[in-house]
């Protein structure tokens, strides 16, 4: 009799078909920021746990982020280069002063650009996420659906947010690599 494996099933392992060094190249033929993507499905990998599916939300720190707000935050290290960052700050502190809402204490509009700046690069990065993820299904290592109210669907709206899951192929050269660094 044949048994179909359970593909929600958290104990299930994914098979081993694939090696890291195919994984790269899969996305570097569909991807202009293979780095970025890579990151992104190593990150996908870590939120999905010992599972394939990362997503609607990630607890971190006792709280509960969207899957695209978490890997953004994942990554804003990377929006710390000196020049870009100089200029996101000056692009931000003038609207908050054109605007007139930069208050006249030094420590408050000091965290007023900090949370501004941070929003601001958030914004920009769950694009650069939702790109990243784009070839990473091309390439064939993630799916994506939303889910969230009513029903889940294959279309983001209507107050759903993102669910990744891993495919076989990413899931066993990831396993591999991290069975390969417990070992």
């Amino acid at each position: 009799m044949f048994q179909q494996m359970d593909l929600f099933s958290r104990t299930a392992r994914a098979p081993r078909s694939q090696n890291l060094g195919l994984i790269i190249e899969r996305i570097a033929a569909h991807s202009k920021r293979p780095r970025y993507a890579f990151l992104v499905l190593n990150l996908i990998a870590e939120a999905a746990g010992e599972g394939s599916r990362a997503g609607p939300y990630v607890v971190a720190e006792g709280e509960r982020h969207a899957i695209r707000d978490w890997l953004c935050d994942k990554l804003l290290p990377l929006a710390h280069r000196d020049q870009r960052r100089r200029e996101i700050v000056a692009k931000v502190r003038a609207e908050l002063e054109q605007k007139g809402l930069l208050p006249q204490d030094e420590q408050g509009a000091a965290a007023l650009l900090d949370h501004a700046v941070r929003e601001h690069v958030r914004r920009s990065g769950r694009c650069n996420v939702s790109t990243a993820v784009s070839d990473l299904v091309r390439a064939g290592l993630v799916r994506r659906h939303y889910q969230g109210y009513r029903m889940d669907h294959p279309n983001r709206g209507a107050q759903r947010e993102a669910v990744y899951t891993l495919t076989a192929d990413a899931q066993g050269a990831l396993s591999q690599r991290f069975d390969l660094a417990a070992g």
